[in-house]
């Protein structure tokens, strides 16, 4: 063989090795956690943030004057922070109900999207519920409003503030529902339950989307509707979504507890719908190609609901967001209710999959103990 090609060969076999051991030694560790639901804390509406410390912070509805966090590395152990927002003070837009905080790391800072009751109720509404931003060099706070007011106005109750960034086009979108309240709708399922002199009307909350401004301070255009409850009883989703009604629970049929990502090329809007406070609450999704939709209900939905029915233990699942992991495995954070002490929010979290057609599925609600790379 010619004495060229041999060092060439012994070249190449160096490189390769310099390679291959260039890569092992930056090729990160991967750590393994055992977690079992229902998690150590009980709060509902949970959210966590994976910051870029590395770090996982947990944030969530508990305290009737704001929110506070909770920080873990592993999932499976975590630690309270206390009170990390403080509102309901004389000189704050808001007063009480302080719901559902979302905290999103943006130029290191941290963001948080929330709802509470509005100081400003000149008609005296049962329900003034409005959606507000604070901010923290932290994600452990203190968070202090951003703005003193609501990030817009609208002439009905709002809850559930849920935030897109979106890469394809730079655009910021916010997320919410309309609550129930002062909001009847006719469908046949109130004509149904009316003949039967059960309710004389069905209120039903909505799912809105619309582009916000870059720096939080109001939103762009109209918002769009997104999502609804049936009007028909031979639509396939009317049976799941009207649980609470059908089963004399209440006279409301939510849709709430947005929350939105893509996947591949499709953006996916998962949502609950039912009494957040009973054992029908669940999650379903619906898929668009653009952010503000039309979006259309997925065939399997719910993708989660309760397992009682099935011997388990874990009632009224809902209200979720989604976390990716370093591993890019999908999971659902929500809160449910144990059979045990169904009073009382506690949070869980279960592996979410899609498929190469696209179709969304969580496994769960679990009580077993499952395997998390984090």
């Amino acid at each position: 063989m010619n004495s060229n090609i041999i060092k060439c060969c012994i070249l190449l076999c160096l490189l390769f090795v310099q390679a291959s051991c260039s890569g092992s030694r930056e090729k990160k560790e991967v750590h393994v956690s055992e977690v079992t639901n229902p998690l150590p804390i009980k709060l509902g509406d949970p959210f966590i943030l994976h910051a870029s410390d590395g770090k996982y912070y947990m944030y969530g509805t508990s305290l009737p004057d704001g929110f506070e966090a909770y920080v873990s590395t592993d999932l499976s152990q975590w630690t309270a922070c206390g009170q990390v927002y403080k509102g309901g003070g004389e000189e704050q837009w808001n007063v009480d109900c302080f719901w559902a905080p979302e905290v999103y790391e943006r130029n290191g800072k941290y963001y948080m999207f929330y709802s509470a009751n509005s100081r400003n109720n000149p008609t005296n509404e049962g329900e003034n519920f409005k959606l507000g931003v604070a901010v923290s060099l932290s994600p452990v706070g203190p968070f202090t409003d951003l703005y003193n007011r609501s990030i817009f106005e609208v002439d009905y109750p709002v809850i559930d503030a849920n935030v897109y960034f979106d890469d394809a086009n730079g655009k910021t979108y916010l997320y919410y529902s309309r609550c129930c309240y002062k909001h009847p709708v006719e469908s046949e399922i109130a004509e149904q339950m009316k003949r039967e002199g059960v309710y004389d009307e069905i209120e039903e909350s909505w799912v809105y989307g619309v582009e916000m401004k870059p720096d939080f301070s109001g939103i762009v255009g109209e918002p769009v509707l997104l999502l609804a409850p049936p009007t028909r009883l031979a639509d396939r989703q009317a049976e799941w979504e009207s649980r609470s009604v059908t089963s004399h629970e209440v006279n409301r049929r939510w849709t709430e507890g947005s929350f939105l990502f893509k996947h591949n090329d499709s953006y996916y809007i998962m949502y609950s719908a039912n009494h957040y406070g009973g054992a029908h609450y669940a999650v379903g999704y619906a898929t668009s190609k653009n952010p503000l939709g039309p979006f259309v209900k997925a065939s399997n939905n719910p993708v989660l609901q309760e397992n009682q029915s099935k011997g388990g233990t874990v009632v009224g699942t809902g209200h979720n967001m989604v976390l990716m992991m370093p591993d890019s495995a999908l999971y659902c954070v929500y809160h449910g209710r144990m059979t045990t002490n169904p009073d009382e929010r506690v949070v869980l979290i279960d592996r979410l999959t899609i498929d190469k057609d696209g179709v969304l599925t969580i496994q769960g609600p679990t009580t077993t103990a499952q395997k998390i790379a984090y």
